[in-house]
């Protein structure tokens, strides 16, 4: 998945620069934009202050924090991964067996992260150096090491904790903090000296300044903050025995009473469901405020009009603007719902399946406990998504639950083919990660880079209506329902007939 991650997001922050020249092709018009979205808080707070009006500014202020944000989401789970979740699977004691240092794990771990960081610090440079090679290098040393900075932490807290999901989530709660203290700070001011702003990693990217003064310095505090980071997970990961951790998971008896697989599920998945949940509740009320803004984000500029209502359908900008959050939203929607329905993976490959199976409980409803979580929890991250909107953006309750609604189709077609993957092709589950980022990549660089539509509708979601402003079509939306029936049913078919995971 690696080579994935860094090509999507490499490809995100070079296209960009053809795409802003395309959009603002002459020193007046990038001027105006960028004294436009410099008095724009709440724009400021989605995408930081602009710090120059050349192109390769805007290319840094537009995708920069999108992409250290990324770059560090990225990281995080590759450590995680390859330290905490093979200490979990039992693997990592079977290699501890032969002569393999206590610590190897942990630079295997962190070198590929660097690896990683590497290569989209040099696809990023390589591609926007003919703008200046220099602020091309800042540019790209400013996403590489926020992404070191966050695999450093994952290693960190993955000696924490006994659970891979519990580390990765840990983590994802302090980078999303990070990315909030950051936007308020931003919020708050024009050219990016708020103290909020200096407080997160992300605010440090930020302040590089690429393309707008290069400010080298900076990097100096991202790469302090890999170094002590790097060095508090050595020595942890010294003191501890292979499985265990400095904050031991309670051993029970668990509070309250599971009687059902069901119960089983939902205790073992309401903290992520939660999470997201307030996540996309805070992310619909922060992006609905910025609604207002999409004229003056796109100004009197054709071709900036083009590409939201391409991805977001209707002639009117503002519906479009919405329609293409929401339709974002509902691509990363899917996401939860992939990993939701992989949590069954998870737990036989664990082993915690088989106990559980041994008792009167059918496969079946060991699955459907998951699987109502997975797509039930879909819809209520969807609906917060849309109140939150509705909360900033203050118009339209009905039509703005409604496009967000829509989206669900899409999303449990994804989760129905994680269903059949991991019922019928268990050792091929991982790919269902791989095709929801690649309907995330479509949908979000696809309108940009002016793909013909044949590419756009490789994903589901370029099928449905885009809703609001667009009339509302049936027919796709009950294609992809059937679709995640028959994928889904197929899915159990071959989870009841198969062996369970041991390992």
């Amino acid at each position: 998945m690696l080579p994935l991650w860094v090509l999507v997001l490499g490809t995100m922050v070079v296209s960009g620069g053809s795409s802003i020249e395309a959009l603002y092709d002459t020193p007046a018009k990038r001027a105006q934009v960028a004294a436009t979205m410099s008095a724009n808080s709440s724009l400021r707070s989605l995408y930081g202050p602009v710090f120059g009006d050349s192109t390769g500014a805007l290319v840094a202020w537009r995708f920069g924090v999108f992409a250290a944000v990324l770059a560090a989401v990225m990281s995080l789970i590759v450590v995680v991964r390859h330290t905490r979740e093979e200490e979990e699977t039992g693997r990592q004691e079977l290699l501890s067996s032969a002569m393999v240092g206590r610590r190897a794990p942990l630079t295997a771990a962190l070198l590929t992260a660097l690896v990683g960081n590497t290569a989209l610090t040099l696809i990023i440079t390589a591609g926007l150096a003919g703008r200046g090679a220099g602020s091309a290098l800042a540019l790209g040393l400013a996403v590489g090491l926020t992404g070191m900075v966050f695999a450093t932490m994952a290693a960190i807290v993955a000696q924490l904790t006994e659970s891979a999901r519990l580390a990765k989530g840990l983590t994802s709660a302090v980078l999303g903090f990070a990315f909030i203290l950051r936007a308020a700070g931003d919020a708050g001011r024009a050219d990016g000296g708020s103290v909020l702003t200096w407080l997160s990693p992300v605010g440090w990217a930020e302040n590089v300044r690429a393309f707008a003064g290069d400010h080298w310095w900076v990097l100096l505090l991202l790469t302090a903050a890999v170094l002590v980071q790097g060095l508090v997970a050595y020595e942890l990961t010294s003191r501890r025995d292979v499985g265990m951790s400095f904050l031991p998971a309670r051993p029970g008896p668990a509070a309250g009473r599971l009687a059902t697989a069901g119960g089983l599920a939902w205790r073992l998945q309401r903290g992520g469901l939660l999470g997201w949940t307030l996540g996309f509740l805070v992310a619909g009320i922060v992006f609905g405020g910025i609604v207002e803004g999409a004229a003056d984000l796109v100004g009197d500029n054709e071709q900036a009009r083009e590409i939201f209502e391409r991805m977001g359908g209707g002639r009117a900008l503002t519906d479009a603007f919405l329609a293409a959050l929401l339709g974002m939203f509902g691509m990363v929607a899917s996401l939860y719902t992939v990993g939701s329905v992989l949590r069954l993976h998870s737990e036989e490959t664990s082993q915690r399946a088989e106990p559980v199976l041994a008792n009167a409980v059918g496969r079946l409803r060991w699955a459907a406990g998951h699987l109502v979580i997975a797509f039930a929890g879909a819809v209520l991250i969807m609906l917060a998504a849309g109140v939150g909107m509705y909360v900033s953006y203050g118009k339209d309750l009905g039509p703005v639950l409604g496009a967000a609604a829509v989206q669900l189709p899409a999303v449990w077609l994804l989760g129905g083919l994680a269903v059949l993957l991991h019922g019928a092709f268990p050792k091929a589950a991982v790919a269902a990660w791989g095709v929801a980022g690649l309907s995330l990549a479509i949908g979000w660089i696809g309108p940009a880079l002016n793909l013909p539509q044949s590419v756009l509708n490789l994903s589901p979601f370029g099928h449905l209506p885009k809703l609001p402003g667009a009339e509302m079509a049936w027919a796709p939306v009950l294609v992809l329902l059937a679709g995640a029936v028959v994928l889904v049913a197929a899915g159990l078919v071959g989870l009841r007939r198969r062996d369970i995971i041991t390992s």
